[in-house]
């Protein structure tokens, strides 16, 4: 059934343009946008008028998310990366045996997320089937749009003993498991798909990375995985197959196109060169990095490469789950890598040039990028693609509105909104969330 909504839109169709379309009727037939033009020549009435106060914009695309980590969600950042698995996420993650247990965490976190805007999520699961299968169930029944991962790892050394796949044939036959009991799962608006999932090469052995790229091939599944995340990362990949992270993956037949790498704080430009020639792209988590990257990823430099860059919020890693707050500190961050951090060494030598982005570029990552690097219309509010979208009540963001450009408005709405602000969310024309 067609049904239409009055705003005035903000998006970003580029990394360097803002459209904003004035007081327009979006008109949408079974989730996907048949029409969009100035409500002076809309015939007929309007089922929704969000008014001047309220901006709507597209859904928000969150690259990865870890699910079994939202209880700790802003807690244990006192480690380094291989210790904070060890000693505090790991334990947590083999609670998820416990299907009621996994269950109450679903129930918590997918509304959660739906009230911040993300309409898309890229989750890994846990090792275990049935809680994998559990958080597609809760995404399906609360109307998330998402791709669900059984996390695969088997490494005698990568991984503590109470939790890890017994063997590399039984992870990627829990694997193949769960893209099963996800596929025959009751989605009538298909908004849910598994997703192939090797934890990163510290957590893989040789044998199960193979068989997952076998998998991924024989099935068409995206896939995604940890690339280059950190100098610990970055550096076991190196000493045990003596190639980058990105070229190991690309050996195992698990760089391919839509494949989503989180992090990659320490690309190469060959490494940049191989994941756009496999059509691959990147789940920047720029709060995350802080704590665990060791480095600050050059948005701008993987951007002039022409390599596909979505935004994350790497729950637990990052302490937000906002995609909207990693958009602003997107931001930050690159302006933190153009003007250096170490204040002994000289203004003129401290940071890389020509490494900052701005408001509109951090928006399209949250938006139209990790669309790009899923392969799926969603991101724009066009014709023709599916409509997930939010509505920014402005009304905090403005607070003092008086001369404010429709540009400026936008930077407020990156930089200082929240879900306290966001008055509705529709995923495929359905509305999941309201206030």
């Amino acid at each position: 059934m067609s049904h239409s909504i009055r705003a005035t839109v903000m998006q970003t169709p580029s990394t360097t343009e803002l459209e904003i379309l004035d007081d327009v009727v979006v008109t949408v037939d079974e989730g996907l946008i048949t029409h969009i033009g100035p409500a002076r020549q809309h015939i007929g009435d309007v089922d929704l008028h969000l008014g001047h106060d309220t901006v709507l914009v597209p859904g928000f695309i969150d690259l990865h998310i870890h699910a079994p980590q939202w209880p700790q969600l802003g807690t244990g950042y006192d480690l380094p990366l291989d210790r904070w698995l060890f000693e505090y996420t790991f334990p947590l993650e083999a609670r998820y045996d416990d299907t009621a247990f996994a269950q109450s965490v679903w129930d918590s976190m997918v509304p959660a997320l739906l009230s911040h805007g993300t309409t898309t999520a890229v989750y890994y699961g846990s090792t275990h089937v049935e809680a994998t299968t559990a958080l597609a169930r809760t995404c399906i029944q609360h109307g998330q749009r998402a791709w669900v991962g059984r996390v695969a790892m088997d490494h005698p050394e990568g991984t503590p003993e109470f939790y890890r796949d017994a063997s590399a044939e039984d992870g990627l036959a829990a694997s193949r498991t769960s893209i099963e009991q996800i596929e025959a799962l009751a989605d009538p608006r298909g908004l849910v798909r598994p997703i192939i999932t090797p934890r990163f090469i510290p957590a893989c052995s040789d044998e199960l990375l193979t068989g997952l790229g076998s998998l991924a091939a024989s099935t068409g599944h995206l896939v995604q995985t940890h690339c280059s995340e950190n100098d610990w990362e970055h550096n076991h990949v190196l000493e045990r197959h003596v190639v980058s992270d990105t070229t190991s993956l690309d050996n195992f037949g698990l760089l391919r196109e839509g494949t989503v790498l989180a992090h990659g704080c320490l690309l190469s430009d060959d490494d940049f060169a191989t994941i756009r020639n496999r059509r691959a792209g990147i789940a920047h988590c720029p709060l995350s990095n802080v704590y665990f990257g060791d480095a600050v990823f050059p948005t701008r430099r993987a951007l002039a490469q022409s390599v596909r860059v979505g935004l994350g919020t790497d729950i637990a890693g990052g302490p937000s789950a906002s995609l909207l707050a990693q958009a602003a500190h997107a931001v930050n961050a690159s302006r933190q890598l153009e003007h250096g951090v170490d204040q002994t060494i000289s203004g003129d030598e401290r940071g890389v040039d020509d490494s900052r982005i701005d408001a509109t570029t951090a928006f399209h990552l949250a938006t139209l990028g990790g669309a790009d690097v899923l392969g799926e219309p969603l991101g724009l509010l066009e014709v023709g693609r599916r409509f997930d979208a939010v509505a920014v009540d402005m009304r905090a963001v403005d607070h003092w509105p008086a001369g404010d450009t429709p540009t400026r408005r936008f930077e407020k709405l990156v930089r200082t909104a929240s879900s306290a602000d966001i008055s509705a969310v529709w995923v495929d024309g359905t509305i999941v969330h309201a206030v």
